[in-house]
């Protein structure tokens, strides 16, 4: 199943019917969750039977004694609670409720509509250009939008000249909310996996360098597990990267971990791979025994992008007097290659990155510290599926076997 039939398959289910479930599995009960919702029994049971049949799974077993979840219930009643608990959230930290009850009020308010309005917003941008992505007219969304702010008392949009923008309290609750609606694809497509139907596309962020080189490792290794699994490998900038992650558009990164700790994500170091200043086979600085400071300016260096932990590192290299010529910044390590084996350049590289590399060489400088971390960058409330948790045992498997030049972590 591709990530669009799942988001597809997602946003066909209604606010009401993912209350009425989630109201069943914490009640235990048809009856219970009719009397918790304030509708007749025979309409929650219609509901539910709706909601079955959209997703393709019975997710409650019928006994006499009751109705109870069955395994493949417990699964999306999981689910749906986190999506539940993340919406009752971004109510909260967006200022319009101080308490779960509160929010939770608040969100039985909401539709599918609004939401889609503020989650369109942001990633296109506007309306006009939502509205032409959704097939629904810019005058509609708007009208949602209102409704959105009046469901929720807190103004989030703004008029002016370029039209209806989101403002930036709009645009973090937008984003909260777009992780929220996640966990109701991520329940379809774990149910689709636990009877043994298509595998959902995973998204994996790889940092310059050693996130590549680390998943180029392992990929074979999880496609003979998941041989039906959808991958598609982002590669970006330090800096753009942590938006991806932040928003919902990566489900985890491999690499160089970030030097700045932040709330929303959460990083596990794996190991330590030190950096070297790294040239060409036969370079002058090869030669030499031992290498000076004095000697490392005296070359052209290729540094990492602003941002960048590479970038960071040759700053505080040459902190205490003049820095080398840097005529190239970039992070593509092909472009890199080419450039210090058809020259005398200079750069950085982790030593878990010079292990893959036949034709450039570390030249004998002092160590350099602080030690980055190769590892997974992952956000902080995300709960993997099994497919994820698959790929990321692999990763640790494949960091933990013995190196030489990767420290372990601790």
């Amino acid at each position: 199943m591709s990530k669009q039939d799942s988001a597809a398959r997602a946003a066909a289910i209604s606010f009401r019917q993912l209350r009425l479930f989630a109201a069943i599995g914490d009640l235990k009960s048809v009856r219970r969750a009719s009397e918790e919702c304030s509708l007749s029994q025979p309409a929650v049971t219609q509901a539910l039977a709706k909601l079955e049949e959209q997703i393709g799974s019975v997710l409650v077993d019928r006994r006499a004694s009751g109705s109870y979840l069955n395994e493949l219930g417990d699964l999306f009643h999981a689910r749906i609670r986190r999506f539940f608990e993340q919406a009752e959230q971004a109510i909260m930290e967006a200022g319009a409720a101080d308490t779960k009850v509160a929010a939770r009020a608040i969100m039985n308010r909401f539709t599918r509509s609004q939401i889609r309005t503020v989650v369109g917003a942001i990633e296109h941008g506007s309306f006009d250009r939502a509205s032409e992505s959704v097939g629904i007219s810019s005058a509609s969304l708007q009208r949602a939008a209102r409704d959105l702010e009046s469901n929720l008392g807190v103004p989030l949009f703004y008029r002016t000249a370029a039209g209806v923008l989101v403002s930036p309290l709009g645009s973090q609750f937008g984003r909260h909310m777009k992780l929220a609606l996640q966990e109701i694809e991520w329940g379809i497509e774990e149910l689709e996996a636990a009877q043994g139907g298509a595998t959902r596309q995973m998204v994996i962020g790889a940092m310059p360098f050693g996130g590549s080189v680390l998943l180029a490792s392992v990929l074979d290794d999880f496609l003979r597990l998941h041989p039906r699994a959808d991958i598609r490998i982002m590669n970006e900038s330090a800096a753009e990267m942590a938006k991806c992650l932040r928003a919902g558009d990566v489900d985890f990164v491999i690499g160089l971990l970030p030097e700045l700790e932040s709330g929303e994500v959460v990083r596990e170091p794996l190991a330590r791979t030190p950096y070297s200043v790294v040239a060409r086979r036969g370079h002058p600085l090869t030669r030499l025994g031992k290498v000076s400071i004095e000697d490392l300016r005296a070359y052209d260096w290729v540094t990492g992008t602003d941002g960048s932990s590479r970038r960071a590192c040759f700053e505080r290299i040459f902190a205490d007097g003049p820095a080398p010529q840097t005529s190239l910044a970039t992070c593509a390590l092909p472009v890199i290659r080419h450039l210090l084996k058809r020259s005398d350049r200079l750069t950085l590289m982790t030593s878990y990155e010079l292990e893959h590399e036949d034709s450039l060489r570390a030249v004998l400088y002092d160590p350099i510290t602080p030690v980055p971390s190769l590892g997974i960058t992952m956000r902080a409330s995300w709960l993997p599926t099994r497919m994820h948790q698959d790929f990321i045992d692999l990763i640790r498997a494949h960091v933990s076997a013995p190196r030489p030049h990767l420290r372990d972590v601790g």
